[in-house]
């Protein structure tokens, strides 16, 4: 049964967490769409730390004209705070939006800093429309762009951005981790140990949050429900994975949390 049900997991997190291209590397981006760098890269805070490092090796290969982090406070902003002042107690984080606590962890171990920060977004949604209003107040335009988010989130994320851009930009995906669960002496397990890493319950809870979200009827995010996000097509296979852990673990269906419901 346990291996049944890591199965379900693994089939939620593939679905969510896209990654578009293998590796972030020039070579790669002009294989696939015929370009060696992306106008804009972004990472979200809504991303486990390793998402820093994501970003940090793109931003030393080149991999994008402007590097933009985005996210004030959410749902995940007090876990990143911890962890990180845990791992890096010279990091202030008591307080901090997402985007100032990975900008700090990026000049502190790669001395490098982003060219933008958005720091007033609380939710995916709102992380598209202020992450806009700031290219287009900083004129930047755009035909390319990486996103980079929590693997949890990044499918919401693409269809976030695509209600808003026209259908010949590109959007690349690249999820910042790909987590394999397992079984290991008779409980669930992380093929590999990823850094800063969600505990079972939480990645599970947050993967399980997602199909009712990107789900395109009158509960969903879609066009059909509240409008947040451009269609998703959800695979039966991912439908009846949702469906299955749902009835294992019907505590751990997240509703969405109205603090952190957009206030403009």
């Amino acid at each position: 049964m346990k291996e049944f049900i890591a199965e379900c997991i693994n089939i939620l997190g593939s679905f969510c967490g896209k990654r578009d291209v293998p590796v972030l590397t020039p070579e790669d981006l002009s294989k696939k769409y015929g370009i060696e760098q992306a106008d804009v890269m972004v990472l979200f805070g809504g991303s486990i730390l390793c998402g820093g490092d994501i970003l940090a090796h793109a931003m030393k290969k080149g991999i994008a004209k402007k590097y933009i982090i985005a996210g004030g406070a959410g749902h995940t902003t007090e876990t990143l705070r911890i962890k990180m002042h845990e791992e890096f107690p010279d990091i202030e984080t008591a307080g901090l939006p997402e985007a100032k606590i990975f900008e700090a962890y990026i000049e502190h171990r790669y001395g490098l800093k982003a060219d933008y920060l958005e720091c007033n977004s609380t939710n995916c949604g709102n992380n598209i429309t202020y992450l806009l209003e700031l290219l287009k107040g900083n004129n930047i335009s755009f035909n390319s762009m990486i996103l980079a988010q929590d693997a949890s989130m990044q499918h919401r994320m693409e269809a976030g951005l695509r209600k808003y851009v026209a259908e010949d930009v590109i959007i690349i995906n690249y999820a910042v981790y790909c987590a394999h669960v397992i079984v290991k002496d008779s409980e669930l397990a992380f093929e590999e140990e990823i850094w800063g890493m969600w505990d079972m319950d939480r990645y599970i809870t947050l993967l399980m949050g997602e199909i009712p979200r990107l789900s395109d009827n009158a509960d969903g995010y879609g066009p059909k429900g509240k409008g947040y996000i451009s269609h998703v097509d959800i695979p039966k296979e991912a439908e009846d994975a949702f469906e299955e852990l749902k009835r294992e673990y019907a505590d751990l269906v997240r509703a969405a949390n109205p603090l952190y419901a957009s206030a403009r």
